[in-house]
């Protein structure tokens, strides 16, 4: 049997925002107090392709939102020697806005996203202004375009981008939610993206509040453990712990790049 290419994987950080515990818990926390958010794309990098897993969002979103915008993201991929107009997949954990926003910059790419994530971006539940707040129309349109341009590949379970390279179902957060396991040097290192959005939410197995189902989520945090050789391999979406726990590739990316394909600090 052929061994699976070995990737190196980085997390990329590119925006911010203040928050305190109530907001990441549903029914809030108990011991409320500060608890910011930080906001990732992530690069897995292999002797024959690089892929780019999500696409963050825009200064104008930020905006909007209220959101520090510390750097471009795409810009910021050159850090990494990623050129997005090279770039041929780029994975979409789901369609929230601060997974999908530049899609538009990645002109050669093809997309990746769970089937049941565009139906439930474009059905009948977005007439809940609760439910349509993650998303941004023209994100999901533009994501429609592509896909009559035959540039989204749809999928409706597991399936294997690339030798070592896995994408897995996990609703629950997001109707079509996914996660990407990636074979690394310290072994499988799952990225969770929103399936547990802290350290925490996992751990303590207490949802965040933007979710579709409870009981999905729940279940969701189950498949990523029993995808992971341990915890330490599981990367959560937006925890600001990852940037404290993982070395920078060099230097000059202290603060905003880490390296996830090494064993962290603790």
């Amino acid at each position: 049997m052929p061994t699976e290419p070995v990737y190196e994987v980085f997390a990329l950080r590119y925006a911010c925002r203040d928050a305190m515990r109530s907001n990441h818990f549903i029914g809030g926390d108990p011991h409320d107090g500060p608890m910011p958010m930080d906001y990732f794309l992530w690069v897995i990098r292999g002797p024959e392709r690089t892929v780019v897993v999500d696409s963050g969002f825009t200064a104008e979103v930020a905006a909007q939102r209220g959101r520090t915008f510390l750097r471009d993201p795409i810009d910021a991929l050159a850090l990494l020697d990623v050129d997005a107009a090279s770039v041929k997949d780029v994975v979409l954990t789901h369609l929230h806005y601060d997974h999908v926003g530049n899609f538009h910059r990645f002109p050669n790419a093809e997309f990746h996203l769970q089937e049941p994530d565009l139906h439930f971006a474009v059905g009948r539940h977005m007439r809940y202004a609760h439910l349509a707040h993650s998303f941004e129309v023209e994100d999901v349109v533009g994501i429609v375009r592509l896909n009559y341009a035959g540039r989204v590949r749809l999928y409706n379970g597991p399936v294997e981008l690339a030798p070592g390279i896995t994408l897995h179902p996990a609703p629950g957060h997001s109707a079509g939610l996914q996660f990407v396991r990636v074979n690394t040097q310290r072994g499988a290192v799952v990225l969770a993206s929103d399936v547990s959005h802290f350290y925490e939410n996992m751990e303590s197995y207490r949802p965040f509040p933007t979710c579709v189902s409870v009981s999905d989520m729940l279940e969701s945090f189950d498949r990523v453990k029993a995808a992971a050789p341990s915890p330490q391999h599981i990367i959560p979406g937006h925890d600001p712990l990852v940037m404290q726990r993982y070395r920078a590739p060099s230097e000059s990316l202290q603060g905003i790049v880490v390296r996830l394909d090494e064993s962290p600090s603790e």
